[in-house]
């Protein structure tokens, strides 16, 4: 963002990374936050002191999105039925559509937040038997992979006008957004 931090920018009063936890942990499932260690990345750390999340330190994060997803599967209890993957740009994602697809998970399945007109997105959510697959990822590809060998038990979750879509990554973007 030219300088700034993205997940820094503030939205409903707090920053996007701290709206985010608190969205999430309203549904009363654990929230766990992937972070470059706090040395290199401070300003988010503060931003999360005393958030209602698990902090995980991801040294290797700079490496791309596999590293935090690895992060993620390692500190997950050995029960945990399924991971869900939801980027912290994405403001419009709401505590309601993240239980909704709470709701709807079989523990089987792979559910995918869309559009309200089908197009796909996030949040994503893995059951446990993809998490040996997600830990073995590489790069910044996340789980495009998994999602595209596993067709057969992706199921599509909809979710309001373009929740699933809305990406924050530009100061471009989030002028758009804030003029909405």
């Amino acid at each position: 963002m030219r300088g700034r931090d993205k997940l820094l920018e503030t939205v409903a009063g707090l920053p996007l990374i701290a709206e985010r936890v608190q969205t999430a942990a309203a549904t009363g499932a654990e929230v766990i936050v992937a972070l470059p260690p706090e040395a290199s990345a401070p300003a988010r750390w503060h931003a999360l002191s005393g958030a209602p999340a698990r902090l995980l330190p991801v040294p290797a994060c700079a490496t791309g999105m596999a590293a935090s997803l690895a992060a993620a599967v390692a500190a997950l209890a050995p029960d945990c039925p399924g991971l869900m993957v939801l980027p912290a740009d994405m403001p419009e994602v709401t505590t309601e559509d993240i239980a909704h697809m709470l709701a709807r998970f079989d523990g089987e399945a792979i559910l995918r937040a869309t559009s309200a007109d089908g197009r796909p997105g996030h949040p994503v959510l893995f059951p446990a038997r993809d998490f040996a697959r997600l830990a073995a990822l590489t790069g910044d590809v996340g789980g495009r992979a998994i999602l595209e060998s596993a067709r057969d038990r992706l199921r599509p979750v909809p979710l309001p006008a373009e929740h699933a879509l809305t990406d924050l990554d530009t100061p471009e973007d989030w002028a758009r957004w804030r003029r909405r």
